[in-house]
């Protein structure tokens, strides 16, 4: 299953005038590649994230009772989440791990949402969201494992593709799923699309290996965007289609290239945002000579106090 592009093209046209287009930075020569490197830039996005796309597409497409949206997230999703619906004049209540950072629960509350401590891990803010929908109707808008949020994030290939014409593959960092399930179901079958896991956690990369969704173990410095436990039935079929293959980054990676987006462009990156880069400057993904490769840096709702560690 995939989703179509037909689709991708009407949520693009529905959340237009709420997104940002962000931008692209075509290099040359760039991160220890000969060829031509494009960076779709979706940290620039409202509320910090790509996610912001699924978000908008879900609460214009779907109806949306007196008690409002509610949503289970590590951080980014919520942030998302409780600006559109700031924006569209809806009651918004985020569940989130205690794994969180402060600097992402800071920007849900500074939107004006309801933020509710969900337990420990991020299936434990699930379980508490989703008894609270069954209790009062709200709708429930997944980060990752629904076709609305799906189509919604597949819209930043559409403008990638849109700005970047002829890349040849495409990298990107895989939490639950739902960001590369869109924008591999648009590319599908005519760029290749490569995920990019942390070692420590790695749903994505566990599905693949075991022909089906998989609970894992997470931990990782980029937990609490990239730490799903299961990426589920839905963003698996579609990755088993669309996915070329995962790519898996070590933390150390990741703060390398945290460390180097700030000092060399002043991007301020959250680990999940840097992850795909990772994969690019570490070596776990190889590009063969001139190889025209777009890596999306899709998040930067990060702690300046860490950052400001890893640069000094």
């Amino acid at each position: 299953m995939t989703i179509a592009r037909a689709d991708i093209e009407a949520a693009h046209a529905r959340i237009a005038p709420h997104i940002r287009r962000t931008p692209v930075l075509n290099q040359a020569g760039a991160f220890g590649h000969d060829g031509p490197v494009s960076l779709k830039l979706e940290f620039l996005q409202h509320a910090g994230s790509f996610k912001t796309r699924g978000a908008f597409n879900t609460l214009l497409s779907q109806p949306v009772t007196e008690a409002g949206v509610a949503a289970a997230s590590g951080g980014n999703h919520g942030a998302a989440v409780a600006y559109a619906a700031k924006q569209l004049g809806v009651k918004a209540r985020i569940f989130v791990p205690e794994i969180s950072s402060p600097a992402k629960i800071a920007v849900i509350r500074s939107h004006g949402a309801e933020v509710v401590i969900g337990g420990a891990r991020y299936a434990d803010a699930q379980e508490a969201c989703d008894r609270y929908v069954a209790e009062t109707g709200a709708l429930r808008i997944h980060p990752f494992a629904a076709e609305s949020t799906i189509a919604g994030q597949g819209t930043a290939g559409l403008e990638w593709e849109q700005d970047a014409p002829a890349l040849e593959t495409v990298l990107v960092a895989v939490g639950g799923g739902g960001l590369i399930s869109g924008v591999a179901s648009w590319w599908a079958g005519r760029v290749k699309v490569v995920g990019v896991e942390p070692e420590g956690s790695r749903a994505l990369h566990a599905a693949l290996a075991a022909g089906g969704p998989v609970d894992v173990d997470v931990d990782s410095v980029a937990a609490d965007s990239l730490g799903a436990k299961n990426t589920g039935d839905l963003v698996y079929s579609m990755c088993r289609q669309t996915v070329d293959h995962v790519a898996l980054v070590k933390d150390e990676a990741i703060r390398d290239a945290q460390g180097l987006l700030w000092r060399e462009y002043r991007i301020a990156s959250e680990p999940g945002g840097a992850a795909a880069l990772a994969a690019l400057i570490s070596g776990a993904y190889r590009p063969r000579a001139g190889e025209r490769v777009g890596v999306l840096l899709c998040g930067a709702n990060v702690e300046l106090k860490r950052l400001a560690e890893l640069v000094p």
